[in-house]
Order: C-alpha cells, then structure tokens, then sequence
C-alpha cells in the first residue's frame, strides 16, 4: 500500500552514469519505470535530477577543458537540453509528459518568487505532468547558487508541499561508521534526530561526479523534516528502491519527521533566503529564544557579524559560534550595532526610529 500523497525523488550524478562518465540509459528506463508507476497509483512525482555537466560532456564526446566556472557552465548549457530531452523520451514511453524547472537561489530568496515556483509546481502535478528541477548551472555563480542538488531536492519538497524525499545515491543509506574502511559498519535504517555525533559520520563525496556526499543529504533531510517531510537517503540501484521506499518497505536509511513541523513562513525562512550575517547572544538571550519562545531584543545582543539590511535572514548563534536559530531582522546591520545590549525602549534614543522591541520577532524565527 502507498503511504504517500506526493513525493520527490532526488537522483544524483552517480546514480544516472552508474559510475561511469556517461548517461546509463538503460538504468534511468528503470528509474522511470518505477517513478511512472508510482504515478499511475495515485502518487504524484516530483523529479530532482542532476547529471547536465555530465551529459554536456558526453553530448560534446568529453572535451578537454580547463576547470572553469565558464566551462561548467558551458557543459551545462548544453548537457541541460540533452538531460531533459533523455527523461522526456523515457517518461513517453510510459504516456507521461514532463516539464522543467530551473532554479537558483535567488528563486527561493525573494518570496514572491518562491510561490509563483511553488504554484509552477502544483500546476504542473494537477496535469499529471512530472516536474523535473535542476539548478540553473548555465547562469549561476557561486553566489546564487544553492550549490548540490541534495538541498535544492529537500527545498523542492517544501515548495510543494511533499511529504517524502527520496535521496538516491551509490551508498546503501547511512552507516554507523565507514564502511569504505570498516568492513564492519552497520546501516542506520532509521533516525528520529540529527545531531553532531550523526554528522561526523558523513564523509564527502566519493565518485568524484557530483557535488554531493553523505553530509549534503544530511542537511537536506534536517531541513525537509524540520517541515514535515520525511526522507529515506538509498542506493539508486537497489532494485525497486523508490516503490519501496514509498510503500514504507525497510530500505536506506529513513529519516523521522520533527513532532512540530514549520509553518509555511518560517519553511520559507529556512529554506530560502540565504544568511547575510549573524548575531551573536547572550546566554540568557539563548534560553529565552531556544527554551520560552521569546523574541530576540537588543539587550540580548553580544556582537552584530556582517552587514546586511532590514529584513535579511540571519543566523543566530552562542558565544561558542553555534547556531541557535535563525531568522528575519527587524534593523539594518548599522542600526543593530548600535542598539545591541541595550533595552527595547532605549531603541528610538538610539537611532532615532523604532521598528519594535525585538530585532528579531518569533513569528520570523526558526529554532533550530
């Protein structure tokens, strides 16, 4: 039994070349397969698919070029017309029409963006047409960039609003140790929290293809299951890993929901907008934000790190440098110096307007 209503399916560049430098048609068939008959049971299927460098380099018969973000793009540029071409053919055969969505950052950042992609998406599955997502590589800098297709997945999930992401990879899920130099390293097969013991066990990547290791689906899936979407991380040639997965079978690694998922506001707060600076707080500050649901006011403040304007996300962190929270400043980098560590009403004193006592209100927060 399906115990899904829509879900993501995330294939990285070693799952579609089978470690090879090359498309495997032959596998992505399989993928297809199992994504078509997915969708002819009721499930709706959102694509997240890498492979364009990788298929601009076959398309162009592996060119020597040098390692620039002008060549990146370049193979992009032309893989991305190859790439979706390939997924075109294969889902016709199953009498199933895609189309395609490319994404930066900046899509995700402004949120009108945002929701005009997300309603892109609905639209899209209401036809029963299978979006395919990919990261703009033609245009996108380092600066735009969302950066591996692990976190673009789990922020697709958030847009339209899945409630399972299906990581696939060349790794069987998660292990409890190496098991590339631990020949006795045991499979995760479920996690209910992700802390920092649990992200020392990822490693980087290793086929060398993608941008993609063990560490990137971490983040992925803290980040989809903060908002109510759970995640199996799995190997993408498992045979029927993606009807498995949705049918709640035992395979990878299954990642539980948070007991309170976000609201829509604050997945967007999380998943979109890119962190401008930080705020370092007190420890008092810490416990009111972390523990009694408080907002952040100026008193609380330590240091303002970076310069950002009213509105940006930030990050909110201890004295030791760790990440607390996150969330949308009510005051410019320049104001939030000069009314740190001071009280809420000395505020307009200070700068001569007063936007609120809190620099950071809790309904723009996410406690992390």
């Amino acid at each position: 039994m399906i115990a899904y209503r829509r879900v993501v399916v995330k294939l990285g560049t070693s799952v579609l070349t089978s470690g090879s430098q090359a498309l495997d048609k032959a596998h992505m068939v399989e993928l297809a397969r199992q994504m078509a008959q997915l969708m002819k049971s009721g499930v709706e299927v959102v694509l997240c698919t890498s492979g364009a460098i990788a298929a601009g380099r076959e398309h162009m018969q592996f060119p020597s070029l040098p390692d620039t973000m002008a060549n990146k793009q370049l193979l992009a540029a032309v893989g991305q017309s190859q790439l979706i071409l390939a997924w075109s053919n294969l889902f016709a055969l199953y009498g199933l029409h895609v189309g395609q969505l490319l994404l930066t950052r900046a899509d995700l950042h402004d949120r009108e963006r945002y929701l005009n992609a997300r309603d892109t998406l609905n639209a899209l599955l209401a036809q029963n047409i299978i979006p395919i997502i990919n990261e703009n590589d033609a245009v996108a800098t380092n600066e735009i960039k969302v950066g591996d297709n692990d976190n673009l997945s789990a922020r697709a999930a958030l847009l339209c609003d899945a409630d399972l992401l299906i990581l696939l990879t060349d790794q069987p899920g998660l292990f409890d140790a190496d098991p590339r130099s631990n020949p006795d390293a045991k499979l995760i097969s479920k996690v209910t929290n992700i802390d920092d013991s649990l992200r020392q066990l990822a490693g980087g990547a290793v086929s060398g293809l993608g941008t993609g290791g063990m560490a990137t689906k971490l983040e992925a899936a803290d980040l989809a299951r903060r908002s109510g979407v759970e995640v199996v991380i799995a190997s993408g040639h498992h045979q029927d890993v993606i009807a498995k997965a949705a049918r709640r079978v035992d395979v990878g690694t299954h990642f539980c929901t948070t007991k309170n998922p976000l609201e829509s506001r604050k997945q967007w707060i999380l998943a979109g907008p890119a962190t401008r600076g930080k705020l370092v707080l007190d420890d008092g500050a810490v416990l009111a934000v972390t523990q009694k649901g408080r907002s952040l006011l100026s008193k609380g403040v330590v240091e303002v790190m970076g310069e950002f304007d009213r509105g940006a996300t930030l990050q909110l962190v201890d004295k030791k440098g760790k990440e607390v929270a996150r969330g949308m400043s009510r005051y410019s980098a320049s104001a939030a110096r000069k009314i740190a560590g001071f009280h809420s009403d000395d505020i307009e004193g200070l700068i001569g307007y007063d936007y609120g006592d809190a620099i950071i209100h809790r309904n723009d927060m996410v406690v992390l």
